[in-house]
Order: structure tokens, then sequence, then C-alpha cells
């Protein structure tokens, strides 16, 4: 699996919190009671030790638990939550692969945006700056098993700007949002998935 793709699953696309700072907790407590539903693009950054990969697509998340991401450059992926089952579509290796959702998400970073709850229940939060114009939240891992240092999440005003995700092994990832919508109107048929006949389904 591309490392793009695996800091989505394991470390992407949110938000609940007892408030205790008049800023970027105060943001992300109205982001979170307000928002059912989000959509708009992305670009994704991953910077390792031994090199920097960009993607770039868009998404769509359903609370709670519905999700659909497109990688659309610099290759085809699909990756899509339905409830039960997490779906990834590599189109360049005519492979699917499923997993558990509960098991793939669990508490990273991918339930931050899919569950309300799951920021609050699984993380503890500080305000962190601002930094450019963008306030800050700093969320860390409760437990220690989670592969995660700790999550940086924007905002940029009220809007959500990005989501800076350090691993346990000192990648970061950086996830810019834009053209964001916060009342999409979704057909639920698009967090459906139907394996393309021909392509091998794996299970994990």
């Amino acid at each position: 699996m591309r490392i793009l793709s695996k800091a989505i699953l394991t470390g992407f696309m949110t938000i609940n919190l007892t408030l205790a700072y008049a800023g970027g907790l105060d943001t992300l407590q109205k982001f979170n009671s307000d928002t059912d539903g989000i959509s708009g693009q992305f670009s994704q950054t991953v910077h390792s030790k031994k090199r920097t990969q960009t993607t770039s697509g868009t998404f769509s998340i359903q609370r709670p638990g519905l999700f659909r991401w497109e990688y659309t450059q610099p290759y085809k992926q699909t990756i899509v939550g339905d409830g039960k089952t997490v779906w990834l579509y590599d189109q360049d290796l005519a492979q699917v692969t499923k997993r558990s959702q509960n098991q793939t998400i669990g508490d990273s970073p991918a339930a931050i945006l899919s569950n309300k709850s799951a920021l609050n229940a699984n993380y503890t939060l500080s305000d962190d700056g601002s930094s450019n114009g963008i306030d800050y939240v700093r969320a860390i891992p409760k437990r220690n098993d989670t592969g995660y240092q700790n999550i940086r999440i924007g905002f940029r005003g009220d809007n959500l700007a990005n989501m800076q995700l350090k691993d346990s092994f000192g990648n970061q990832t950086t996830i810019t949002f834009s053209q964001l919508n916060t009342h999409p109107q979704f057909n639920r048929n698009q967090f459906k998935f139907t394996p393309p006949k021909g392509v091998d389904v794996l299970s994990q």
C-alpha cells in the first residue's frame, strides 16, 4: 500500500472536546457541533527521511462513519468507508483491499473527521498557537499504541485549513483542505463500493 493512502487510513479525513481555551479550541468545538458532513479538495504531502510525496484529490465525509477519498494526482486511488468496511481500490494495480472499518480506523486520525466523539475520547487537546493566520490545536493520543505522536488541527477563521500528523517513525504528513462545503447534500450511494470486474480483492 502506498504510504500516502496508509496515512489517511491509519494516519486520515474528525471532533468533540471540553472547551478550555477561547481560540483554536473554541473554533474546533463549534466546527464539531455544527458539522454533520463535509466535502472538498485536499493536497497531501508526506515527508519521510528518504523522500517527500505529494498527492491531491477530493473527499466527502458524512458523520458518523461514512467517507470517500479520491486520489486523482499523480495516480488514481479510491478509499471508501461504508460504516462496516473500508475499501481501498488501486487502479494501477487493479487491486481492491477490504478491511473491517472499526479495526482499520479505530482511534486513528481518520476517526477525527468521521466521528464527532473520537477526538475528545482519544486525544488530550491544547491550544498550539497561530502561524500564517491559522490557529492550531494540538492533539496528543491518550494511548501509546496509536502509531502517532501528535496531530495539529488548523483553522483559518471558522474554516478547517489543515491537519499535520507526526507518526511514531518521525514522518510528517500535512493535509491541506480547500473548496470546503460544510453542508453538502450527499447521495448515500457514493459511500458504497462494489469492486470492478476483473480486479483482485484481498481481505485483511
